[in-house]
C-alpha cells in the first residue's frame, strides 16, 4: 500500500509509520522538521518538506496514495481559536490536498475528548451525542465534522489515553513515581482507558484497510477499565515502587493549573496543563469499548496496562530517558 501520514514525526504518528513499514507498505510523511524527520528517512520514508496550511506540500504528500493517515495536530493552544486553526482548519486542507490528488481512503485521528466524558460503568460504544468539555475536544469535534462531509472514504478513529516509548506525558507519572509520590485526580476512582501506542498504530492500520471500518467512529482502547489510583499503582510495580499516593482535590488542581498556564503565557510557551484542562481532569469516566472496531476489523489490543507500562518503563531506561 502507498499510504501517507501526517504528524509522523510525533509520538502516535512515530509508531504508525513504523508499524507501515513493517508491513512492506511505501510511506510518505509530511514534516516540518527536517530534524525531526531524519529518523523516518532511516525507516525508507519519503518526507515532503511542510505543514497543514502548505497546501502544495500536502497535494505533492497526498499524490498517488492509497491511504491518507491523518495524524497531525495540537493538543496545546493558547486560545480555542489556535486549537481550530490547527486541528480544524488544517484537517479541511488535509482532506482538500487528498480529495484533490485522488486518494483511496482517509483516517482521521481524533480524541475521545471529541466525544466528551463517558458516564461510570458505561463507556463509549460510539452513537452517543458529542458533548466535549474543553477547547481542544471542541476542536477535534469540528475536524472530525469536516471529516465526515468530505467525499473520500473515510473512518475515525477516537483514542483514549495513549502512552508507550516515546510518550513525554506519562513519563511525567514515572517520574514523579521514582520519587515516591504519585498524584492522582480527586478521590482517584476516576475511571479511565487507555492503549498503548504500538497497539494504536495497528488499530489505525486496522480501519484504513477493512471496508467495514468506512464511514465508521471507533474507539481504540485495552477494554479493561481502570481507575486513576489503579494507574499510580501500575506504574509504580513497573518500576518496582509503592508510591504513596497523593490525592488533589479539584480546587487545588484547578489552582495549579491556572497557575501553569499564567507561567505559560508569561514565558511565551504553550501547555496542555491550563485551566480548561480541569474540565477534562476531574470528569467521573473517560472509558470507551474497542467492541464495534474489532467486530469489523478483527483488531484488538494486545497489551494491558501492567505489560504496556512494563514495556514502557524498560524503553525509558534504555532510552535514558529514567
Amino acid at each position: 500500500m502507498r499510504t501517507l501520514v501526517t504528524g509522523a514525526t510525533g509520538f502516535v504518528g512515530s509508531h504508525l509509520a513504523e508499524a507501515l513499514r513493517h508491513r512492506g507498505d511505501d510511506v510518505t510523511a509530511l514534516a516540518r522538521s527536517a530534524a525531526k524527520a531524519a529518523a523516518l528517512a532511516s525507516l525508507g520514508v519519503r518526507v515532503v518538506p511542510g505543514t497543514l496550511h502548505d497546501r502544495d506540500a500536502l497535494v505533492a504528500a497526498a499524490e498517488g496514495q492509497d491511504i491518507v493517515y491523518h495524524v497531525a495536530g495540537v493538543v496545546a493552544a493558547r486560545s480555542e481559536a489556535d486549537f481550530l486553526a490547527a486541528n480544524r482548519d488544517g484537517t479541511r486542507n488535509v482532506v482538500e490536498a487528498a480529495e484533490r490528488a485522488g486518494a483511496g481512503r482517509l483516517v482521521f485521528v481524533s480524541s475521545m475528548a471529541a466525544a466528551g466524558p463517558s458516564v461510570l460503568g458505561r463507556p463509549h460504544r460510539g452513537g452517543e451525542p458529542p458533548r466535549p468539555v474543553t477547547a481542544y475536544g471542541r476542536s477535534k469535534l469540528a475536524a472530525e465534522e469536516v471529516v465526515t462531509a468530505c467525499a473520500l472514504a473515510w473512518s475515525i478513529v477516537r483514542p483514549p489515553m495513549v502512552y508507550g516509548p516515546r510518550d513525554r506525558e506519562v513519563l511525567k507519572v514515572f517520574r514523579l513515581v521514582r520519587l515516591g509520590i504519585a498524584p492522582v485526580l480527586g478521590d482517584g476512582t476516576q475511571e479511565l482507558s487507555a492503549v498503548h501506542a504500538a497497539d494504536l498504530a495497528e488499530a489505525l492500520i486496522a480501519a484504513g484497510t477493512s471496508a467495514s471500518a468506512v464511514g465508521r467512529t471507533y474507539y481504540a482502547c485495552h477494554p479493561e477499565v481502570f481507575t486513576g489510583a489503579d494507574l499510580a499503582r501500575a506504574v509504580g510495580q513497573a518500576m518496582g515502587k509503592s508510591p504513596t499516593l497523593v490525592r488533589v482535590p479539584a480546587a487545588i488542581g484547578r489552582g495549579m493549573l491556572m497557575a501553569s498556564e499564567a507561567a505559560a503565557r508569561l514565558s511565551g510557551r504553550t501547555t496542555i496543563l491550563t485551566a480548561d484542562k480541569a474540565n477534562e481532569f476531574y470528569q467521573p469516566a473517560w472509558t470507551g469499548d474497542p467492541v464495534a472496531l474489532t467486530q469489523d476489523t478483527g483488531w484488538h489490543a494486545t497489551r494491558n496496562l501492567p505489560r504496556g507500562l512494563d514495556e514502557t518503563y524498560r524503553w525509558y531506561r534504555t532510552a535514558g530517558w529514567l
